[in-house]
Parts: structure tokens; C-alpha cells; sequence
């Protein structure tokens, strides 16, 4: 942050502690160029306002040992929900991602926006005091929904199995229970954050699909979701099939959710006599071993392997991790097969195909990175450090 750069702010400090790249004062000074009193001067906000603390000793090449900042993850927690079509999970989380408290009910998506958030206020108040952590310790809230996200605004845009949210001003109605920032992304951007952060965070360009009642992508790139220009990046579950005539919910005809996603194979499943009513069921039976499962399964991982040879020869991801209902071994089986058989083999050669490792915790712990990343970035730390002054 030398030559001829502006001089470090609070929030620039706090990033460089927050990331390891500096631990102590001499080394926020080594980075930034800033000298001691100065230091010292854009320090202080972040330690009267607990964000960073003192705690130890580094490791010295001579004289007394300097002493290490660390940022406070336990300062304030952060409320996170992730919204399924039949049930949902909801977590009090502290600032590093650990879960404090947690719970997990039906909550059904088609009983409309009022209902669901209303219900989702009282799970967090009752979690806040399983916690032992007040209302006023919260500092954000990330919601994750399954349907597609004008992030901007943090409303649910066209959500063909979500009647009655199009539109909705989720943020403005939780916070008439909890007066913080609200954060509402698409269910398969939230797990790809959780994922990528908790599991591989040093991959540059990593790619989940969520493969469930539907199919969904999150794309993760420098460590942040790539949205595109309205929050429409990763929808491939409605990238049509031209030898398809299934029909999607959306209305169209031949998209991939119709053809593999978990509720078209339990349709199938249905049909050839043995009983599922979504993806979750689908999977039950692909646990159990039933031969009509393994091939339905197999034959849709396939299917969505056409769609994601495309997706791995423009992103050229190093981390292609299947997550969801169907993230098992046969579904992902059949992905494989179609990927290395169809994509380039320079898009491939370093590309590791891996399932989920956070299982069903993938979106909460995404939807408190969200709100933890959103809050403590540079600027938007800097605008709530002038706040508090």
C-alpha cells in the first residue's frame, strides 16, 4: 500500500489481519508503509471496538517478542437460515463460522413469504437464548433461498417453485424483528461460499452444483460469487436438452432440472413402482441399493455431465464439487463419465471432481461468510467504524 497509494485505513488494516498476511504491528507496518503513530492511530477504532485483540506472542528474530492481533470472532454472532422447499435450517453462528446453536424443522416455501419469515424470526429468538447470546450481539443476517436472487435488492426474481416470493422484500421484513443488515442469495451461491471457504480456500476458480428437487451451480471466483450482471450466473438447471420434451416447472420444455434433477427422478421412480416424493426420498433409496435408483441416478449424472463439460471449459475450474440429495457415488459416477470423455483435456487436467463436505451445514456456514465477509470488507468496516464514532 506504498508508493504513492493512499494510506491504509482501519478497514484495510483489518483485512490484512483477518487474511494472516500480517499478524503484528511490525508487520501491518512492513505492508502498508505507514509509520508507528499512524499505526497506532487507525488501530485504535478496531480494538475499542472489539474487532481485533491482543493475544499472545509472535515468534521474535531478537529482543522481546511482538504481540499478536487477532480479529474477535467471538465479538458478535451472526444469524443464517437456509430455506429448502420443504424444510429449513437455521443456525446462530460466531464470526469464524462455528455453529452456536442450531435447529431444523418443515418450514414449506410454497406457504409464501409471510408465513416462512415470520416462523424463521421465532426459531432465531429462541436459538439467540440457546445460545446465551442477546439480539444486540447479532451484527448481520444471510438467508439462503432456492430460487434465483437479485442480489442488489435481496428480492427472489421469477422463482418457479416459490409462489408467491417473486418480488418480496425479504430484508425489510426480517428486520422488523432484528434491526441489522439482511443478505439473500440463491441456495446453491450460499454452499459454494460455505464449501469453498471451509474446505478449499485456496482454490481461484471453484464451481458446486447443488443436485437436488432441482439443479443449481454457485460459482466462486477469487474468493467471491460470481453473480453476473442480475444474480442469473449458475441457473443450469434451465439450460434446455435438445433431445428432451420433459417438462420444467419454469414452463419450458427439455431443461436439465426436468430431465435429472432429483423430482424427475422420482417421478421415475414412482412410475416404475417404487414410491418418492423428491430428491431426499431418491437418495434414501440410492442408499439402500435399489438397482431402479443406481441406474436413474447414473443415467442423470450423464445428463448433467453434457451441461457441465460446457461450464468446465469456460470457467476451467480447479474444484468441480457436486453437493446435494443426489451427491452420491453413482449420480456422480455418471458426471464423470460424460466430463472426461467430452471436455478438452487441458480443461481437465487439473480439475478435481469431489463431493460436498459440509453435508447439510454447506448453506448456513455460506450465509454467515456472506454477512461476515460483507461487513468486515475494508469499506463497508471503515463506514461502521465511523458509525460507532
Amino acid at each position: 500500500m506504498t508508493g504513492g497509494a493512499a494510506p491504509a485505513t482501519s478497514g484495510q488494516l483489518l483485512a490484512l489481519v483477518r487474511s494472516g498476511r500480517a499478524r503484528t504491528r511490525g508487520e501491518l507496518q512492513a505492508a502498508t508503509g505507514l509509520s508507528r503513530s499512524t499505526l497506532g492511530q487507525r488501530l485504535e477504532p478496531l480494538l475499542r471496538a472489539g474487532w481485533l485483540r491482543e493475544s499472545g506472542v509472535a515468534s521474535s528474530t531478537g529482543g522481546r517478542p511482538p504481540t499478536r492481533l487477532v480479529f474477535a470472532e467471538d465479538h458478535a454472532v451472526v444469524l443464517a437460515a437456509d430455506l429448502d422447499t420443504t424444510h429449513a435450517r437455521a443456525a446462530v453462528l460466531d464470526l469464524g463460522g462455528r455453529p452456536l446453536a442450531e435447529h431444523t424443522g418443515p418450514l414449506h416455501i410454497a406457504d409464501g413469504p409471510q408465513r416462512v419469515l415470520d416462523e424463521l424470526s421465532v426459531w432465531f429468538t429462541g436459538l439467540l437464548h440457546s445460545a446465551g447470546r442477546s439480539p444486540d450481539e447479532v451484527c448481520g443476517i444471510g438467508v439462503a433461498v432456492p430460487g434465483p436472487v437479485d442480489f442488489g435488492t435481496g428480492r427472489v426474481v421469477e422463482p418457479p417453485i416459490m409462489p408467491g416470493w417473486d418480488g418480496y422484500p425479504i430484508r425489510e421484513h426480517l428486520r422488523r424483528s432484528f434491526d441489522v443488515p439482511v443478505l439473500v442469495d440463491n441456495d446453491a451461491n450460499v454452499m459454494a461460499l460455505g464449501e469453498q471457504s471451509a474446505a478449499h480456500p485456496d482454490c481461484r476458480a471453484f464451481v458446486l452444483v447443488k443436485a437436488s428437487t432441482g439443479i443449481g451451480a454457485g460459482v466462486v471466483v477469487d474468493g467471491a460469487v460470481y453473480r453476473g450482471v442480475d444474480g442469473g450466473a449458475g441457473d443450469i438447471g434451465h439450460i434446455r436438452l435438445p433431445d428432451s420434451q420433459a417438462r420444467c416447472m419454469c414452463g419450458m420444455h427439455g431443461c436439465l432440472a426436468a430431465v435429472a434433477g432429483g423430482g424427475a427422478l422420482a417421478r421415475r421412480l414412482t412410475a416404475l413402482g417404487v414410491p418418492a416424493e423428491s430428491g431426499a426420498r431418491v437418495r434414501e433409496h440410492l442408499l439402500a441399493g435399489r438397482p431402479e435408483a443406481v441406474r436413474l441416478a447414473r443415467e442423470a449424472g450423464r445428463r448433467v455431465g453434457e451441461v457441465l463439460t460446457t461450464v468446465v471449459c469456460t470457467l476451467n475450474p480447479g474444484i468441480l464439487m457436486i453437493a446435494g440429495d443426489l451427491a452420491e457415488t453413482h449420480f456422480v459416477t455418471g458426471v464423470r463419465e460424460t466430463l472426461y470423455r467430452r471436455a478438452l483435456p487441458r480443461a481437465t487436467r487439473h480439475l478435481q471432481v469431489v463431493t460436498g463436505t459440509l453435508g447439510d451445514r454447506a448453506g448456513i456456514r455460506g450465509a454467515a461468510v456472506l454477512v461476515v465477509e460483507h461487513l468486515y470488507s475494508p469499506a463497508e468496516a471503515d463506514a461502521r467504524l465511523a458509525a460507532l464514532a
